[in-house]
């Protein structure tokens, strides 16, 4: 069972493992199956890396996060100011997010990815302002809909007792995948690569 490394993506075994496969391959009737040695499909190399890297920015917090109270607090606030009382839906609503805009939000980023319209501010303004009455951590609270609601996870104590609620930026999950989604590709390269090469063409006529 020698291994040979210097050219992992050929092979990983010496001519003579190789040889032996050949030989068994096609001295094998293998219950009289034919098995080809064809190459693994590049489209489906493609395939299985693109969901890979697609799982992962779907969950990861940049993309998959849902929005969370906090970033529509500064929208609320505006909400009973006269000039936007005065104003139609649409108009007010580009007036509220142009203005928190301009006043430098550090929510900017999750603003622009999660936008709101004026009946969907409504919805959740009465929620939103008994939290804060309530001294809660926005963060903590996620919007889901016309419902604010605590989110679902569960990170470290703060100092006051309390538990953090809102998604890490990374956490364990994505550390664990990462791992058996190496050791899952690693296995399946040594698995081909113990194997002859796909240019070696099994004859089955010695099949009897």
């Amino acid at each position: 069972m020698a291994w040979k490394f210097d050219n992992p993506l050929q092979t990983l075994t010496t001519e003579d493992q190789n040889q032996a496969a050949r030989d068994l391959w096609e001295g094998e009737s293998l219950g009289g199956i034919k098995e080809d040695n064809n190459r693994l499909p590049q489209p489906v190399v493609t395939l299985l890396i693109l969901t890979i890297i697609t799982a992962f920015m779907i969950t990861f917090p940049l993309w998959g996060q849902r929005p969370t109270a906090a970033i529509y607090e500064e929208y609320i606030a505006l909400m009973d100011d006269p000039n936007v009382q005065a104003m139609s839906d649409e108009k007010a609503m580009k007036y509220i997010v142009n203005t928190v805009k301009s006043q430098g939000s550090k929510w900017a980023a999750l603003q622009e990815r999660h936008p709101l319209e004026m009946d969907d501010l409504r919805m959740i303004k009465d929620q939103i302002i008994e939290l804060q009455n309530q001294s809660a951590y926005m963060q903590d609270y996620t919007v889901v809909g016309d419902k604010v609601v605590i989110a679902n996870f569960e990170g470290n104590y703060r100092a006051d007792g309390t538990r953090e609620r809102h998604q890490p930026y990374w956490d364990k999950g994505y550390t664990i995948d990462i791992f058996f989604i190496v050791i899952f590709c690693v296995s399946v390269i040594i698995a081909v690569k113990r194997l002859p090469n796909y240019s070696f063409k099994p004859d089955h006529s010695k099949h009897h």
